[in-house]
């Protein structure tokens, strides 16, 4: 039996039942009749702070609090754990970056709480949280884990930068030349040693392969038109990159056989390379008015583009460790939910409503033992980062990475 939902658990969960946390969340969580002097206190103490970062003294390592509240959601009634403060704006990093440590228990974000935005580490067990940059203009997209967690890149401006999460100890590995700048992303590659992204002029892009250990440079392939988006491809030397509005592009990672992929026809949305690198799987936005969103599957060696299901209008999506389960945000204007779907029935269902001001920026993803879902949204004022348990409804995947 494939890791699934369970139908009759399924049933139990849309009639109301709710999730219990683990104990340490409780550590974070705020009576909502208390929470407006919560905040007065807890600007209260910012302040200080954010005149010392004006002053140039360094917040890099400074604690924060727990900011967890949970609520049931008005639709299905099901638990939700807002992780962050919405008086600040904290956002997840692109969903393809290595975010959540191999155990679930860290998770790598931005945040302006601080003043400018920065990257902090929470702690998911307690909600606790900490600093751990303190430049101008860090790039919240870029934030990545390196596959051991003890480590994480960066860009601050047009410089990439490693940091040791253990002593907060951080160098420049590489500066983007002058004449170039620097795309939004940052893609680090699946053994932690190089990393790649996008520098253009004018129209013209070009793909960069960074070494982290040496900081050496080179370039993989140039294009005379605009590029985002680029990943590399599981256990093949290939990476894929996006043309925006037009195709999705893969290249060998000499540069050599850059071409674009034969996909059904329609809008690209986003996509995801499956664990074991054979497949893409993909959202497709049909031509033809009236049709659904629906996720696509395409193997690069035959060619081939299958129908895996159509979505309840899914525009931004990931699937689990083993893409046994999706996780959707839908546009829907009248439900505009996140939803899980099993890939073996084609069966969804509605955990919480996002109300995100734009369903696309919502990102949803597992955690690498798919048992909370985590997103984002401006439903409470600033973007805030969100938590789901699932572990009732997806099977653990103990060998996650």
């Amino acid at each position: 039996m494939p890791r699934t939902l369970i139908n009759s658990l399924l049933r139990g969960v849309q009639a109301g039942s709710n999730f219990t946390a683990p104990a340490g969340y409780h550590r974070g969580m705020a009576v909502l009749s208390r929470r407006f002097s919560r905040r007065l206190l807890l600007a209260s103490a910012l302040l200080p702070a954010r005149l010392l970062a004006s002053d140039g003294k360094s917040q890099k390592g400074q604690s924060f609090e727990p900011e967890i509240d949970r609520y049931p959601d008005e639709a299905t009634e099901l638990q939700v754990y807002r992780m962050t403060d919405p008086s600040f704006s904290s956002t997840l990093p692109s969903p393809d970056n290595r975010i959540i440590s191999r155990n679930s228990a860290t998770l790598l974000f931005a945040s302006n709480r601080s003043g400018l935005p920065q990257a902090f580490r929470m702690n998911l067990k307690t909600g606790e949280m900490e600093q751990v940059t303190d430049r101008k203009d860090v790039d919240g997209a870029s934030l990545n884990l390196l596959p051991d967690g003890r480590s994480f890149a960066y860009f601050a401006a047009k410089t990439l930068y490693l940091v040791n999460l253990g002593n907060l100890r951080e160098r420049a590995v590489y500066t983007v030349p002058e004449g170039w700048e620097l795309r939004p992303g940052l893609h680090v590659s699946n053994d932690g040693a190089s990393a790649i992204f996008i520098e253009s002029r004018g129209e013209n892009c070009r793909v960069r392969n960074i070494s982290l250990a040496q900081g050496t440079a080179r370039t993989v392939l140039e294009t005379p038109f605009v590029i985002t988006d680029v990943i590399e491809r599981l256990q093949r030397p290939q990476i894929l990159y996006r043309q925006p509005d037009k195709a999705l592009w893969l290249a060998h990672a000499n540069g050599q056989e850059n071409a674009a992929l034969k996909l059904a026809r329609g809008v690209i949305g986003p996509a995801h390379w499956s664990p074991d690198g054979k497949t893409l799987l993909y959202l497709n936005y049909p031509e033809e008015p009236g049709q659904l969103n629906a996720i696509r599957e395409y193997t690069p060696e035959s060619q081939t583009d299958r129908l895996v299901a159509k979505t309840s209008q899914y525009v931004a999506f990931s699937p689990n460790r083993d893409t046994s389960v999706f996780v959707g945000s839908s546009r829907n204007a009248a439900s505009p939910a996140i939803l899980i779907m099993l890939r073996v029935t084609r069966r969804e269902l509605t955990l919480c409503e996002h109300r995100a001001s734009r369903a696309e920026t919502v990102a949803p993803l597992f955690a690498p033992d798919s048992q909370r879902i985590y997103f984002q949204s401006d439903r409470h004022g600033m973007p805030a980062i969100y938590a789901l348990h699932v572990e009732r409804l997806v099977e653990r995947i103990e060998d996650a990475e």
